[in-house]
């Protein structure tokens, strides 16, 4: 029913945007109350959109699924991961929308939060090992990066979005050589000691553990059965 709701506002969001509007029309394309949807939904169009947007991570981790990562760089596959979640997206108009609405101050947050599951959800796909602050930096480095592309993307009517893999190539290309710089600066007798504080700085930040704890009341443990 959710997908099937969403799929309904998607055909009005087009005019009236992630509103009430399309809201209560989807209501009545698939014949449920504003309530049964707010049940479906807790917070009315923002949540739709919402699931919009993790709709399109969904799809781009089956897309990286069938594909041959091993016979990419990394860079190679930080790029493919990012293309291959703008090429799932199938209403352009929609994320334009979106960006409109995540872009309100009281619904900003949640934007942020979309954005960083998407980058969370690539280096995973990825098989990123940093368990350190390397592994803040990077989703916050791809967060930035992704929403640069789609902006560019929004603009773009070039044959094929070829402008926006350009685009999305040179960005790729700066966040390299941020890496060089920071391997230079490892490697200088000046700024060694400087760097190597830096590292140990990022060494001591762990990345938070999505492990579900078994110790904790309210949790079925079949070992205790």
């Amino acid at each position: 029913m959710k997908d099937k709701f969403l799929g309904a506002m998607l055909q009005h969001v087009v005019f009236d945007g992630w509103s009430e509007a399309a809201f209560n029309a989807a209501c009545e394309d698939v014949g449920i109350s504003a309530d049964e949807a707010r049940a479906l939904f807790p917070k009315g169009p923002l949540g739709v959109a919402a699931a919009f947007h993790e709709r399109g991570d969904h799809d781009m981790l089956a897309a990286l699924d069938v594909a041959d990562l091993n016979a990419m760089r990394i860079r190679e596959k930080v790029a493919f991961a990012v293309r291959s979640r703008i090429e799932v997206i199938s209403h352009k108009d929609a994320v334009r929308r979106g960006v409109a609405l995540f872009s309100l101050p009281h619904n900003a947050a949640v934007g942020a939060q979309l954005i960083w599951g998407t980058a969370d959800a690539i280096w995973n796909a990825l098989g990123d090992p940093s368990r350190d602050g390397n592994w803040y930096s990077k989703r916050a480095i791809l967060s930035g990066v992704y929403s640069s592309v789609v902006l560019f993307w929004l603009g773009d009517d070039s044959e094929g979005n070829a402008a926006t893999w350009a685009f999305l190539d040179r960005r790729i290309d700066d966040v390299m050589r941020i890496e060089e710089m920071k391997s230079n600066l490892r490697a200088s007798p000046l700024t060694k000691g400087l760097m190597a504080g830096v590292d140990g700085l990022f060494g001591a930040i762990k990345a938070p553990n999505l492990t579900p704890r078994s110790d904790l009341p309210g949790r079925w443990d079949s070992k205790t059965r």
